[in-house]
């Protein structure tokens, strides 16, 4: 089942459309050029999207391989795979989790659907396009009758705060609006919710290598 999806957005000269739908092999040189410009060096270039990894989300669950065009341009990107979550035992590393990327363990009769990734496109960024993209997502996970949404975000403004508190007291000073963090406040204002605190999730100077946990429920299942 393809995904699509017209909006418009509002801009300082008026409004541009929107176009949200499942990324395809044509938009693979397009995507990767749009990590590049997200993240560009001293990132590691070999952290960016390869036509393997874009490949496997294309073909394993092109469902959860969605992208999104402003006057007809790429924007940015947004992947997921599904997965069997337990609440009872949250820890996990991004690596682990999402198979580095390549979602060769991408599970159809799971019950979560797990972000890879969300990549917007500098230029863009003022468009609010990360909500979008979530929001997509979790139109997905109703489509596909799974529980929930989940993802780590990390903490990039932790580094500030590390000698003062840990990472979950930080996480709680974030989710009180005492403290702004770029990654966790923008998940809280797309309707994420924490869960936890996970240790060791990706290497991440300015995050301790912390990230936050956090869900969308389907409103739909119990």
């Amino acid at each position: 089942m393809t995904y699509q999806k017209h909006v418009y957005l509002k801009s300082s000269d008026g409004y541009k459309k929107a176009f949200v739908r499942n990324y395809q092999r044509e938009d693979f040189e397009d995507l990767i050029q749009i990590q590049k410009e997200s993240y560009p060096p001293p990132f590691p270039s070999e952290l960016w999207w390869n036509k393997e990894q874009l490949e496997n989300h294309v073909t394993l669950f092109p469902e959860g391989a969605l992208c999104v065009e402003v006057d007809g341009e790429l924007a940015g990107s947004m992947t997921g795979l599904v997965v069997n979550f337990d609440r009872e035992h949250p820890t996990h590393t991004w690596e682990e989790i999402t198979d580095n990327g390549y979602i060769r363990n991408h599970s159809p009769n799971g019950n979560t659907l797990y972000v890879v990734d969300i990549c917007i496109r500098p230029d863009f960024r003022k468009f609010a396009l990360g909500k979008l993209l979530m929001q997509s997502m979790y139109e997905v996970v109703i489509h596909q009758g799974l529980d929930r949404l989940l993802g780590g975000g990390c903490m990039p403004g932790y580094h500030q705060y590390a000698n003062e508190m840990t990472a979950e007291e930080y996480l709680a000073a974030v989710v009180r609006g005492v403290v702004k963090d770029p990654v966790i406040s923008f998940l809280l204002s797309a309707g994420r919710t924490p869960i936890c605190v996970v240790p060791n999730y990706l290497e991440d100077e300015e995050s301790h290598d912390y990230a936050a946990l956090m869900e969308w429920k389907n409103p739909f299942r119990s």
